[in-house]
């Protein structure tokens, strides 16, 4: 273990949030170990603004409810205290973890997961447990010092990201790490070291093993931070796309195009997947349906739906987002074609097209293509728009009512 002072290291407490600390401070002084746990202990050692500040304790998280009253457990697998402050602060405490031993498992494989997230231990046990050796430092609060029990000092001076333990156990254990391995190397700009990099290679197709929809949510975090398509990029190339993917095969305008996503999405704060789904599969849609050949509309449709089928399936993707990735793919070839074809008036009257021409302009940007092309939509669109509109006679002209006809009273 590697202990560095207060003196030895750069976290000051101005840098962590007043609901962390009162909290830090409260289970030091009823005699239980306090601990900042995690990236926030990283991203502090490297200068950054932490997303959020974890704490570690060896207090149980019944112990650590009784302590405050604004206290929820939550988790029934990973059983973890959560103690809220105001509407939108939520602080989450976590018990240190162990392995347990063989010989201390129930007997009924099903409770093996439970059991093995709840055995309770030592703040070194708990940090073997973590996946990488930069996110298993501790900053405790009783002295202000950072506790490294797995090498991670040593792999931040190096900018090296290294996995706890044997890579190729660890992504056995869970395949989904390999995915969070080049997302930390992107988001910190590190090198991943040879035997973390020769073990995702090996244990690439391990990925189509792992929960789709953690998968899926990992790569929507992944645009979210701004990374997709340098991630999504090296994935391929280690070969975890194709496993990752149902039916995905790499393309050379991809990662350009999940790049310009990627600038789009900075700009408006929101991920759009409809778009990154329909960007992942584009260069293939284009061997299927390539513009020359004039398909039927019908048969572009087609082509597109077994394109997007497999993934959607594997993901479990609603229908209405399968169908708009596929109504992506379909107003890029009518756009790629040109005006004059049939059916025009009506793909152009459709709400969806304004979204679909902003996903060809980005395509056409990505691959080089003919922007005069775009212009040409563009401007149909716009006269549409402006034929579209009332003209001020039309919006002020009130719609007269049929005068109700007066019900005969009956007879009395």
């Amino acid at each position: 273990m590697k202990r560095l002072s207060r003196s030895e290291h750069n976290i000051s407490r101005k840098q962590i949030d007043e609901s962390t600390l009162k909290v830090l401070y409260r289970l030091h002084r009823h005699g239980y170990k306090a601990y900042l746990v995690g990236g926030c202990v990283r991203d502090l050692l490297l200068e950054r603004t932490p997303k959020d500040f974890d704490v570690g304790t060896d207090a149980t998280p019944q112990q650590v409810k009784k302590l405050f009253r604004n206290c929820f457990l939550v988790g029934r697998r990973f059983r973890l205290a959560h103690i809220r402050f105001g509407k939108n602060t939520v602080i989450e405490v976590a018990t240190f973890r162990r392995h347990p031993r063989p010989e201390e498992l129930p007997e009924d494989p099903a409770e093996h997961s439970t059991f093995i997230q709840n055995q309770f231990g030592t703040p070194e046990e708990d940090a073997s447990r973590r996946d990488f050796t930069i996110n298993a430092l501790f900053y405790d609060i009783g002295d202000f010092s950072v506790i490294d029990h797995v090498g991670g000092l040593q792999d931040l001076k190096k900018r090296q990201l290294r996995i706890i333990g044997d890579p190729r156990v660890r992504f056995e254990e869970d395949p989904v790490r390999m995915l969070r391995a080049l997302e930390f190397r992107a988001r910190l700009d590190f090198k991943l070291d040879a035997q973390t990099l020769d073990a995702i290679e090996t244990k690439a197709p391990l990925i189509a093993l792992a929960a789709a929809a953690r998968i899926r949510e990992e790569i929507l975090d992944l645009f979210r931070l701004g990374i997709g398509a340098d991630v999504l990029h090296q994935a391929s190339s280690l070969g975890l796309m194709e496993p990752m993917m149902a039916g995905y095969q790499p393309g050379g305008t991809t990662f350009r195009l999940l790049s310009l996503l990627n600038e789009q999405f900075n700009k408006t704060g929101k991920v759009d997947e409809a778009m990154i789904l329909a960007a992942l599969f584009i260069d293939h849609f284009w061997q299927k349906c390539p513009v020359k050949a004039a398909l039927p509309i019908n048969e572009v449709l087609q082509s597109a739906s077994q394109l997007l089928t497999p993934y959607s399936a594997h993901f479990h993707l609603a229908h209405g987002l399968r169908h708009q990735a596929r109504e992506l793919l379909v107003g890029c070839y009518r756009f790629a074609r040109g005006l004059g074809h049939r059916g025009q008036k009506r793909f152009l009257h459709h709400p969806a097209t304004p979204k679909a021409l902003e996903f060809f302009r980005l395509w056409l940007e990505a691959s080089d293509g003919n922007l005069a092309l775009l212009k040409t939509w563009q401007k149909a669109l716009h006269t549409r728009d402006e034929a579209s509109q009332k003209t001020p006679r039309q919006a002020n002209r009130r719609t007269r009512r049929r005068p109700r006809r007066a019900r005969q009273k009956k007879p009395i």
